[in-house]
């Protein structure tokens, strides 16, 4: 089976590539949807020119589709620079949202290939934990929700970190995996990829949200 890696550089993607992998199938690219606007919903912004330096470490090529943004047009970008690669199918890393879900899978329909989503509604907390405990280094770049300040912007999560992450979630009611948006990730290193990544970041906070921004 060879199969495309829907990636944004976050966590979700990266536990559905290592899911590929285990499965014996060939990772024909990571596919990047670089959103050019303020908001889309369907991909993460924050930080994912990053994709580019893991693709590197892990040898594979990657493909950065430029999007406005717009939901109908973002969906007809990446229909389009997946219809150029010789694929079976392709993994995405949602968890949680019917709406993602959904047109993913009728895109797929349209390409004539196969969608498969590992992750859907497993246990957020599972999800988070298991990776941290197998090798995954799950850098925080983004928050936006009460409970989570800018000291967590940066860090790279601990089992310590994430029974904290857990206990905040419950206090102020988000989603421990930051399913609604409530945090944003980069995965730095783990069992995908040979090496780490170098980051200079600068963090930028408003007193309410923040963002990391790579130099």
């Amino acid at each position: 089976m060879r199969v495309a890696v829907l990636s944004s550089g976050g966590k979700d993607s990266a536990a559905a590539w290592w899911w590929a992998i285990c499965k014996g199938w060939t990772i024909d690219s990571l596919v990047t949807v670089r959103v050019h606007g303020d908001d889309s919903h369907m991909f993460q912004l924050p930080g994912t020119e990053q994709v580019e330096v893991q693709a590197k470490l892990a040898n594979l090529p990657w493909v950065a589709v430029p999007s406005s943004g717009q939901s109908n047009q973002e969906m007809k970008d990446l229909e389009h620079a997946l219809r150029e690669r010789d694929i079976d199918g392709f993994v995405s890393g949602a968890l949680r949202s019917d709406y993602q879900k959904s047109r993913l899978e009728q895109m797929a329909e349209r390409l004539n290939v196969k969608c498969w989503t590992p992750l859907w509604h497993h246990d957020g907390l599972d999800h988070v934990h298991g990776m941290v405990e197998h090798g995954f280094q799950i850098m925080i770049t983004a928050v936006s929700c009460e409970g989570l300040d800018d000291a967590w912007l940066g860090k790279i999560l601990t089992l310590e970190d994430v029974d904290q992450l857990d206990k905040l979630a419950k206090k102020h009611r988000f989603n421990v995996e930051g399913e609604g948006g409530e945090y944003e990730t980069l995965v730095t290193s783990g069992p995908h990829f040979h090496g780490s990544m170098e980051l200079t970041t600068t963090k930028h906070w408003d007193g309410v949200r923040g963002h990391l921004t790579f130099h």
